[in-house]
């Protein structure tokens, strides 16, 4: 069966013939997302959801999202996303950072140009009738130094730009490592030597805890007198009130925002003040990236609903189509091994250390991370997911770690997974054979070989003669067809281990029978997902 997509908000005619062409069964109601209780009302039918900002996917809304997989955002904000709550709910939430990077950078070049020479003004004097042309003295860009706070994708157009209209150009990301500085051109510099030396501050960073009014009133005390700052990017990275200060002292000669505190912005410090250029958030705004992202959303979005492939998303690990088809005999021995440990253990987790060997270290481990947790977490919710899996993990204040290491044993690759609780610690290994198969090789440290069925019998006993038998022959006797049967112990005579891969679930009184013979110190039922 298709999978089913809704677009709730305004997309292209292209985006849409872009899920009918991939076999996606789409329903373009385009005015649908402003109206919550109809929104509410049908979500549940559909695995994808795409939208632009009109539709405001809430928690209430994901709760009735009950067959929902992936929302995508034609656009970078995904404010009108509860991800925490899509998070819980194992929706993946995608933006399209890209499709608008070039828009973005040239309406921050604009808002450069339209400050230096007072065009707004200007523009609004002109057409009063008035011929200022003595007041509206500007400033050439060539020769001044512009500093670039956040040299990522948009601050990297920009930086080029500036190249091209001969502007010295200084960059301060603390991700910018020094060779790709210089590749860029750019002279990398911490923040005070930016505000110190720059003629032109650009911010092109996200809001964050660390980024929030970066631009503060102690910062642009630093600042050059004369300085000239824009705000391409994201409202809060500025405070406005201390801006609007320094505009009206003169210390800063001029401001060009295209983003508040307080969106929509009815009101700001900065409006009506001299030399501060003002537009409505029109960073995206162009017939080129409107149709960009549209399209990139529906590709993002069929591509994961159809292969796997996860792109730009939020709160997911990407994995490409490629990685996708390489992965996923792993991805399933990841929540196998997760799956095996979490139904074994009855007891608060406290960490989980996921080893990574051979050719399988050098794979996307964020996700495979994911698949073990989702594995270890389905005991207590089944509806868990990849997406939804870390969440929970956090909120419970379980640490995960991981290691990689080059190849060590006879296997090309092994994922070992390790659950430490209060009382003990429990490990078991596994690997993907060359039929694509996944096979556990070793529970508690004792090596074994081991087919994963549906329904498992996990036993374990004191290494004596008889076990086999009679395992074999209380199964027969109750109807238990056994279709694989793996031993392995420690030494002699020490701890051995059994595990039956079965046909059938095992009856409770079966395994009643099995514990009352004395012989097994555990007698723990499985099951698994092999789908």
């Amino acid at each position: 069966m298709a999978p089913k997509v809704l677009i709730s908000d305004k997309l292209s005619d292209a985006a849409v013939q872009i899920f009918r062409d991939r076999g996606i069964d789409v329903d373009f109601q385009p005015d649908l997302g402003k109206d919550k209780d109809k929104l509410l009302e049908v979500i549940g039918q559909y695995d994808g959801l795409a939208i632009r900002s009109a539709t405001k996917v809430t928690e209430k809304i994901l709760a009735a999202a009950d067959n929902l997989k992936v929302i995508g955002r034609a656009g970078i904000g995904v404010d009108n996303v509860d991800r925490e709550a899509a998070s819980k709910k194992g929706v993946i939430v995608m933006n399209t950072p890209f499709g608008n990077m070039i828009t973005t950078a040239e309406h921050a070049i604009s808002m450069m140009m339209a400050v230096a020479r007072q065009i707004p003004e200007a523009n609004a004097s002109t057409h009063a009738g008035k011929w200022e042309k003595s007041r509206f003295m500007g400033v050439e860009l060539t020769g001044k130094t512009l500093g670039v706070i956040g040299a990522g994708n948009i601050g990297g157009i920009v930086c080029d730009r500036a190249h091209g209209l001969k502007m010295k150009v200084m960059a301060y990301d603390p991700y910018l490592g020094q060779e790709k500085a210089d590749k860029m051109g750019v002279q990398k510099v911490e923040l005070d030597e930016l505000l110190e030396k720059a003629d032109f501050i650009t911010l092109h960073v996200p809001l964050t805890d660390q980024t929030k009014n970066i631009i503060s009133a102690e910062n642009i005390a630093k600042t050059k007198p004369g300085v000239r700052i824009i705000n391409c990017a994201r409202g809060g990275l500025v405070d406005e009130e201390a801006l609007a200060q320094a505009l009206k002292s003169g210390h800063v000669a001029g401001a060009a925002f295209d983003v508040f505190a307080v969106e929509p912005a009815t009101e700001s410090p900065l409006f009506n003040l001299p030399n501060v250029v003002v537009t409505p958030h029109l960073g995206a705004a162009t017939t080129e990236a409107q149709e960009n992202v549209a399209l990139q959303v529906a590709e993002q979005m069929s591509d994961y609903l159809l292969t796997g492939a996860v792109t730009n998303a939020l709160n997911m690990p990407s994995v490409t189509a490629e990685e996708a088809k390489i992965m996923g005999p792993w991805v399933k021995l990841a929540g196998h091994l997760g799956a095996f440990i979490g139904q074994m253990t009855d007891e608060p987790i406290k960490a989980i250390n996921i080893l990574y060997d051979g050719e399988v270290s050098a794979m996307n481990l964020e996700a495979l991370n994911c698949a073990v947790v989702a594995g270890i977490m389905k005991k207590s919710n089944p509806d868990v997911n990849m997406v939804s899996a870390p969440v929970i993990a956090k909120e419970r204040g379980i640490k995960i770690s991981t290691t990689s290491q080059d190849q060590t044993g006879v296997f090309e690759g092994y994922i070992k997974v390790t659950v430490v609780t209060d009382k003990r610690e429990r490990s078991i290994a596994g690997t993907v054979f060359s039929d694509g198969k996944p096979r556990f090789i070793q529970i508690k440290g004792i090596n074994i070989d081991a087919e994963i069925g549906v329904h498992m019998l996990y036993t374990t006993n004191e290494d004596t003669p008889g076990i086999i038998g009679l395992l074999g022959q209380t199964m027969g006797e109750n109807g238990v067809n056994i279709a694989n049967f793996t031993l392995g112990r420690s030494d002699v005579g020490g701890e051995a281990i059994a595990l039956l891969y079965v046909d059938n679930p095992i009856p409770e009184n079966v395994l009643d029978k099995l514990t009352a013979t004395g012989k097994f110190t555990q007698v723990k039922p499985l099951a698994f997902d092999i789908s």
